[in-house]
């Protein structure tokens, strides 16, 4: 019986805490989706535009030093991809947008845990972290659109603003633990060619971390990710 109640008590904390994710991920997807659909109420007096977009992405995991002073802990970059739809509401006339997006994303990085004893006497070596995010990018676009008639075949453009990760799914690392939502801040730049195509490259500084050692305290992982992508907006 004792042990009947335990695996009882286990199963009903894990149901708690995966309907409390749930309904947190439900209300900000709400959220996001009824944006979108307000700013495609507003195109009578704007233009928005909607289409898909794809890339290749680079990410390094950034990590805290505190613990490992005398032999830094480094991980090695890896390369991933995204796709999704991208959303454009823009202000005819003064070259400003706002950008949007849902897109799903593969990042991640080798590391080498079997360098460390912490790690080692587990029976880690070298682990690919594989991270499955559904990204929410939210962008204050300027897009030069005064070139004497240039901008209809090659417009430069500039954005930056939040982009939210919510954490799909990942290989089960165990020496780690995962954040649900990652925030970060998305700097870039690219060019819009015939008014349809966007080739843009940006850099996502995670702000809030990604992972971290469960045997060491403040020894964290912030995601920094390089994006190359192609959008096509009809």
């Amino acid at each position: 019986m004792p042990i009947y109640f335990a695996a009882a008590g286990k199963i009903r904390s894990f149901v708690e805490i995966f309907q409390t994710k749930y309904i947190s991920m439900k209300k900000m997807l709400t959220g996001i989706i009824a944006a979108f659909i307000l700013l495609s109420s507003f195109s009578v007096s704007a233009q928005m535009r909607w289409g898909a977009t794809a890339g290749f992405n680079l990410t390094d995991l950034n990590w805290s030093q505190q613990n490992l002073r005398t032999t830094p802990f480094v991980s090695d970059k890896s390369a991933g991809y995204f796709a999704g739809i991208a959303g454009e509401y823009a202000i005819p006339g003064i070259g400003f947008c706002i950008d949007l997006g849902l897109q799903y994303s593969q990042r991640g990085a080798t590391m080498n845990l079997g360098d460390f004893t912490v790690w080692n006497s587990d029976g880690y070596g070298n682990e690919r972290s594989y991270l499955h995010y559904l990204d929410i990018p939210i962008h204050l676009r300027f897009k030069y659109t005064n070139l004497n008639g240039v901008e209809r075949t090659i417009a430069p453009l500039v954005f930056a603003g939040p982009s939210i990760s919510v954490l799909l799914a990942h290989n089960d690392i165990k020496a780690f633990d995962y954040k649900s939502v990652v925030f970060g801040i998305e700097v870039g730049g690219g060019v819009e060619l015939f008014r349809n195509y966007q080739l843009t490259a940006s850099y996502i500084w995670d702000v809030t971390g990604a992972m971290s050692a469960v045997k060491l305290s403040n020894f964290k992982a912030k995601n920094g990710t390089l994006k190359i992508g192609l959008t096509y907006l009809f």
